[in-house]
């Protein structure tokens, strides 16, 4: 076979070329066109990507064949390529897999019920396994792995293989076989799913060879062991393997084995350590009700099933009785298959009340004519009792469905959300670092000591800057920081204005919706707590945005002050301790700084006493948090 050079993903191709070069190939090697090729390369539309699958099932495919293919290998490449039943002998097989693996054909490849591909032909598919990287999927079913051919495989899978999935259902593994196959699967991390159904594996050699593998490969994540003999004994081996596997194993499929309530004892072991395995099925198995209790126990330690299979497992009344323990304390359970079992009214009760408790069960397999019962009426008694249990696995799945939406609503479940709603969005976000340091907004983090101030140095402080900001007439500006539009004075409440709870009320306050799963919706306040000045007489101007005077400033600049209050302006740059924030810094709690624009007047003398007494008792905290629910009161102290 010559191969003429690798398909370059940039040709040009039209399906007129494909025909006319098959058809061509097909005159020159005097064999016959395949018909149903020709109809699937008409229907061809888009030749530059993968084409979805060339399906040859059925065709016979002798070595002349099998050559003239190239002429369409050579210019296409595919998804799924079918060569199923297609009669391949060792030397078409040999051209098949050479041109699959050289001008990389397909990334699934189905070459099962071909009996006679020999060695020669096992040995350019182990070639094209180890040289193709895009080859994900190869289907083997009926097709003889023998003793001179394993080799090849197992040396192909141990080196390198891009392999993910595997299908060697009755391939004569059972001895050497199976045995060089487990030896190199122990290093492969790539492949994840093997089928190895009806190849007479026994409970001995092959058995112990798939226990090691287990105990060696934590990345297979389907092992499918139907239709085989692994009994009891090897099924001790597979457990020994099961007890390693604290993560990868997925699906264990042990149906048909001829295993019982001995085996059962090993599984119900093993199944408390591991904490990967989802799906169990022990189908048609002579397990017996014993069976399940041996298995009970550690299907209750074991956290990760999700599925169980126990259909047709000589289970009576007795038995469904153990399956509801299970069901009753399973969190996790999806689906359980009881067919093919002698469950009648006593087991279908026991089912029926599992199911009140259990909300995770979405599908219960069950028989869905009644069993025969001694006295007629418990037929109509088993009829209500399978639609209560369907009607119990409807219930759950509308609950999951449920749950599922909330969480598409809720992007994490265990985070709150928070919603802030802001007073009135009259400032620039440039401003709002300035806004802060004039109006004696606090730090970030501020210091133990900024709140353990007296009030006498903060009247003495307040009386400087009223008598500095009378002379000045309102018009002092920082000269290091730009002035903030400030809000006008009928935003902001007066001394003695009440808040309607639920509505925005001034720019002091803001609102914090917070809801949490399973913890309901609560709206908070946040509040600003100043000192307000001691001078009754000297209230605080309206508005900042009114002309200067025409004589300039001539007060000199206040000392620097320790304490949290309202501070000139001039002042904030020789104020050592709290630093004033940085423009683009945000406020403690990503909260805006539009509560300190608009200060009240002072109060009275008794008033303001009275609301100094109650901060000093609670620290002078700067925030406080209420909830709107509570009627606001007023307070001269709270804006």
């Amino acid at each position: 076979m010559l191969l003429l050079g690798r398909r370059d993903g940039s040709q040009n191709v039209t399906v007129d070329e494909v025909i006319n070069a098959y058809r061509q190939a097909c005159q020159k090697l005097n064999c016959r066109q395949i018909p149903k090729l020709l109809r699937q390369l008409q229907e061809f539309t888009d030749l530059e990507q993968r084409i979805n699958c060339l399906d040859l099932k059925g065709e016979k495919l002798d070595y002349k064949t099998c050559e003239a293919l190239e002429e369409v290998f050579k210019r296409l490449q595919f998804k799924v390529v079918d060569l199923e039943q297609t009669n391949l002998d060792e030397d078409g097989a040999s051209a098949l897999f050479d041109m699959i693996e050289y001008y990389e054909s397909a990334t699934h490849l189905n070459i099962s019920f071909n009996k006679h591909i020999g060695t020669r032909g096992w040995q350019a598919a182990a070639h094209m396994m180890r040289k193709t990287s895009c080859l994900q999927y190869l289907d083997a079913r009926n097709t003889p792995l023998l003793d001179h051919s394993a080799p090849f495989v197992a040396r192909a899978l141990r080196i390198r293989s891009s392999l993910a999935v595997l299908h060697l259902e009755n391939a004569s593994l059972s001895g050497r076989p199976l045995m060089l196959l487990a030896t190199a699967l122990k290093m492969n991390m790539n492949l994840r799913e093997l089928y190895l159904a009806d190849n007479k594996l026994n409970g001995l050699q092959d058995s112990a060879q798939l226990g090691n593998l287990l105990k060696f490969n934590c990345s297979l994540q389907i092992l499918d062991l139907r239709n085989n003999h692994v009994l009891d004994s090897g099924l001790a081996y597979i457990c020994e393997g099961l007890k390693e596997q604290r993560k990868g194993l997925v699906t264990l499929v042990l149906w048909n084995n001829q295993l019982t309530h001995t085996g059962m004892a090993f599984l119900g072991m093993a199944l408390p350590h591991t904490q990967s395995l989802e799906t169990l099925n022990l189908g048609h198995n002579p397990i017996g009700n014993e069976g399940v209790r041996n298995l009970k126990n550690g299907l209750i330690s074991n956290r990760s099933v999700l599925r169980l299979g126990l259909a047709s497992t000589k289970l009576t009344c007795e038995g469904a009785v153990a399956v509801a323990e299970f069901i009753a304390e399973s969190p996790r359970l999806l689906r359980l298959d009881l067919r093919e079992n002698e469950i009648k009214t006593g087991g279908l009760m026991a089912l029926s009340l599992a199911l009140k408790v259990n909300h995770s069960l979405l599908r219960l397999d069950l028989d869905r004519e009644p069993k025969k019962e001694a006295v007629k009426s418990f037929i109509e008694t088993q009829k209500a009792l399978l639609a209560e249990i369907q009607n119990g696995c409807k219930r759950n799945f509308v609950l999951v469905r449920e749950r599922e939406e909330k969480q598409q609503l809720q992007p994490s479940a265990s985070m709150p959300e928070i919603t802030i709603t802001a007073p009135q969005p009259l400032e620039e976000p440039g401003d709002l670092p300035a806004m802060g340091a004039q109006n004696g907004a606090p730090s970030p983090r501020p210091g133990p000591d900024s709140d353990s101030d007296s009030d006498s140095d903060q009247e003495e402080e307040e009386e400087k800057q009223q008598d500095q900001q009378r002379n000045k007439g309102g018009a002092d500006q920082s000269p290091s920081a730009p002035c903030p539009a400030f809000v006008p004075s009928t935003d902001s409440l007066g001394p003695g204005a009440k808040s309607p709870p639920g509505s925005p009320s001034s720019p002091t306050e803001q609102r914090i919706s917070v809801s949490s799963p399973g913890r309901g919706h609560k709206v908070f306040v946040v509040t600003r707590v100043e000192s307000p000045p001691e001078r009754p007489e000297l209230p605080v101007p309206p508005t900042f945005v009114s002309s200067p005077p025409p004589s300039p400033p001539s007060p000199p600049a206040s000392p620097p002050s320790q304490t949290m209050d309202i501070q000139h302006p001039e002042s904030s740059e020789a104020q050592p301790q709290p630093e004033p924030s940085q423009p683009g810094q945000p406020l403690p709690n990503g909260l805006k700084p539009e509560f300190a624009l608009a200060l009240p007047p002072e109060p009275p003398p008794g008033l303001e006493a009275k609301g100094g007494s109650c901060s000093l008792e609670h620290g002078k905290k700067i925030l406080l948090f209420r909830p709107i629910c509570d009627e606001l009161k007023p307070s001269p102290r709270i804006c």
